[in-house]
């Protein structure tokens, strides 16, 4: 093994040890994890697994990003959710097969492992300490959806407070941290920011013009957005 591919071999090992039920794994134990996943590279906006296979799949994210979304009658997109570098999803599925569906679709280039629910179940249930760590995990799911459900309910009369919270949210997921304020750090166009936050692409273009202009947010040269400082005195307020 050369010295490149073993550096490769040891990030991977350290991102599967950081999903929490596969922390408490010995190293042997995490080398198989590492096997079972079976990596890909996926171009932007490809899909990386249909609706009718996300019950059958754990994936993690070792590199990029991708969106979690449903797609109506007309092909138009929900997103439920972006997740990026080491984060993984599916485990629900692993478990029961009962995950309500959706697809997965490269939001940028990148590399996903998928774990198969047979190699799961054959290779990593007998081990008492992940079960119990997928109990926390799921609790924790549990309140990111709570969360999202706060988004999407929250002053639905009133779109400039529902971007804002989307933006707070998206700041607290995606947010790196600098002297002006929050960056967030995933690139959304206004129709999937607007899909996100249940408003229309017009509102969401037209609140963020808004905010922009009331010193609020700042749009950056390569379009990510900005959270002023402002931002936080004005979401404290609500």
């Amino acid at each position: 093994m050369t010295r490149q591919a073993g550096q490769k071999q040891k990030a991977e090992a350290r991102i599967i040890s950081s999903i929490p039920f596969f922390s408490t794994l010995e190293p042997g134990e995490i080398e198989l994890v590492e096997r079972l996943f079976r990596k890909q590279d996926y171009d932007k906006e490809q899909i990386v697994l249909y609706e009718e296979d996300t019950s059958n799949y754990m994936y993690l994210i070792y590199s990029g990003k991708v969106r979690v979304v449903k797609l109506n009658e007309d092909g138009k997109e929900q997103i439920i959710t972006i997740h990026k570098k080491n984060d993984f999803f599916g485990e629900m599925s692993l478990l029961d097969g009962k995950t309500s569906p959706a697809t997965i679709i490269a939001h940028e280039e990148s590399v996903i492992g998928l774990l198969h629910k047979d190699d799961f179940e054959q290779h990593l249930m007998s081990n008492e300490g992940i079960r119990r760590k997928i109990i926390e995990l799921l609790c924790g799911r549990l309140r990111d959806s709570w969360e999202m459900i706060r988004i999407l309910s929250f002053n639905a009369e009133n779109a400039q407070d529902r971007v804002i919270s989307l933006l707070d949210r998206l700041g607290e997921l995606y947010g790196v941290r600098d002297d002006r304020g929050i960056i967030i750090d995933v690139k959304m166009t206004h129709q999937q920011m607007a899909s996100y936050a249940s408003v229309t692409r017009e509102t969401m273009s037209r609140v963020l013009r808004t905010l922009e202009k009331s010193g609020i947010i700042s749009v950056l040269q390569n379009k990510a957005i900005l959270l002023n400082h402002p931002f936080h005195q004005q979401r404290a307020r609500h």
